[in-house]
Order: C-alpha cells, then sequence, then structure tokens
C-alpha cells in the first residue's frame, strides 16, 4: 500500500471510528481558544479545562487579560506549568490584540503566529477550531507519533510533517484530520502501550504489532 493509498483509506476509516472527535478544550469564542491553546503546551486538555474554569471567571474579555496583573495570572494558571511564561505571553497576546487588531483576534496565519505565546500549531487550532479555516493540520505529539507510524512521514520536525498529511489529505479535511488523529492517540495508539490486537486500522498500519 503506497502513502497516497493509506492516505486515502484513512480519510474513509478515521471519520466513521471517530464521528463525534472535536477540539476537548473548553471555550465559549475565539479569545477563550487562544489562551486556553497557549496553556495547553505541555499540558494535558483536562488540566487546561480545570485551570480556565476560574481563569475565564476572572477575565472576561481581552482587556481584562490584558491587565489582570502578572502575579495573579500566575497564580490562576500554576497547576498547567510553565506558568511564569505562559502568564507574560497571555498578557503580551492580549495587550497586542487590542494594540494592533483592535482586540479582534485575527483569522489569518500570518498575524495570529504574530503573537506572543503563539506559534503555527497554535494559530492553526484557532483558525480552524474558532473560524472552521482548513490553514494547516496542527500537529501535535499524537499527530506526530502516528503520523510516524501509519508511515504518513518519515520526520519528527512538526512543520515537515504538516507539509506531508497536507499533501497526502484533502484540505477541507484537514481540521478534522487532527482531531481524528489525537483521538485515535488518546483512546487507541497510546505512546507507550498502543492497543494493537484492537486497533481499527490495524489492517492498514505499516507498525501493527512491533510494540
Amino acid at each position: 500500500m503506497t502513502r497516497a493509498d493509506r492516505a486515502r483509506e484513512l480519510s474513509r476509516l478515521l471519520p466513521r471510528i471517530y464521528p463525534d472527535a472535536h477540539c476537548e478544550l473548553d471555550y465559549r469564542n475565539p479569545l477563550e481558544l487562544l489562551v486556553a491553546t497557549i496553556l495547553s503546551a505541555q499540558c494535558t486538555d483536562k488540566r487546561v479545562n480545570l485551570v480556565t474554569k476560574a481563569l475565564f471567571r476572572r477575565c472576561r474579555t481581552v482587556r481584562d487579560f490584558a491587565a489582570i496583573p502578572q502575579e495573579e495570572m500566575e497564580t490562576l494558571i500554576h497547576s498547567a506549568g510553565f506558568y511564569r511564561n505562559k502568564a507574560k505571553n497571555i498578557r503580551a497576546m492580549a495587550a497586542k490584540l487590542l494594540a494592533e487588531h483592535k482586540g479582534v483576534v485575527p483569522r489569518s496565519l500570518e498575524s495570529l503566529a504574530a503573537l506572543p505565546g503563539v506559534g503555527r500549531k497554535t494559530a492553526n487550532v484557532v483558525l480552524g477550531n474558532a473560524f472552521a479555516l482548513n490553514e494547516g493540520v496542527v500537529v501535535d505529539t499524537h499527530v506526530g507519533r502516528l503520523s510516524n507510524r501509519l508511515g504518513l512521514t518519515k520526520h519528527s520536525n512538526p512543520v515537515k510533517i504538516e507539509q506531508d498529511l497536507s499533501k497526502l489529505f484533502p484540505r477541507e479535511t484537514w481540521t478534522d484530520l487532527s482531531h481524528w488523529l489525537i483521538w485515535h492517540g488518546r483512546r487507541r495508539c497510546t505512546a507507550r502501550k498502543p492497543d494493537c490486537p484492537n486497533c481499527e486500522l490495524r489492517e492498514i498500519c505499516p507498525s501493527a504489532d512491533r510494540f
């Protein structure tokens, strides 16, 4: 099976296996998703959702995020890890939104990626989930791991993995593709003990039963 053949089969199977796949961060608007995604770096979505319950009660607008004292922000997000740097970035991000975007989260990859604490992956999360814009494929640890195990790429660099995936899958599926792979990575193809015997993708996976 060629790489393209496997991608076509995955495009058929994954939406059937995970028809309800979606972003598992809790948010009500683009700004909250942007903040939650910044917090999710090296942190689980479950932990982020616990942190943002209190944070989003305290900060409801972009001005709130820009004005909150550093120390208070650090206290609110402490359990998400790397809290000093994340607090600094969130406050600076909000200030830049006010200064350059009239307080509105931009809808372009370039503008989003230029915000403090926001890289290509975070920008793709916001564009795909808050605005339904398929500008790229979100490559987190799950997507990177599964892309290699499924023989879709030989790279470890997220940008190169994204380039390979974007060539193999239709643009209109890019956001869903990330969700499908993330859900499969969390529920079946885990990092240490993948459940190969019960895997729905076993027949087309070149890494099946190697673990």
